[in-house]
């Protein structure tokens, strides 16, 4: 399962990193070790992404640049060729129709990174910093 340090989730989910601490103090997700800070667990990140944008929450003041938005993966549809990829992206919901293969090679899961890069229709997905 994919974990992410605090920062990185307050930034995914467009909150300070003081308000992410403070959730994990009210019991909202239990922080886990990530590499000798405090992380999150993917899972406990799509659940919160999902939480936030439901909250109807304003959107960050840089949400996207050339149409590029970075979010964590909350859920994934299969069959052998083709995926429906969704993710949530600070209050946005973006879904992705991808092949199969191209989640195997992007080594998407839920609660994964990823960014999705929004042409017309078409949303291509992309992992990395």
């Amino acid at each position: 399962m994919p974990l992410h340090r605090l920062a990185e989730a307050a930034s995914v989910l467009g909150v300070s990193d003081d308000t992410l601490r403070r959730w994990q103090t009210q019991g909202r997700f239990t922080a886990v070790d990530a590499g000798g800070r405090l992380g999150i667990d993917g899972r406990d990140l799509a659940r919160l992404a999902v939480e936030t944008a439901s909250e109807g929450r304003a959107a960050p003041s840089q949400a996207s640049v050339r149409n590029r938005l970075r979010g964590v993966v909350t859920a994934i549809t299969r069959d052998t060729v083709m995926a429906q990829v969704e993710l949530s992206c600070g209050p946005y919901r973006i879904v992705s129709l991808v092949s199969s293969e191209a989640v195997d090679d992007l080594g998407l899961e839920v609660g994964s990174l990823a960014w999705a890069s929004v042409k017309s229709t078409n949303v291509a997905l992309e992992v990395g910093p």
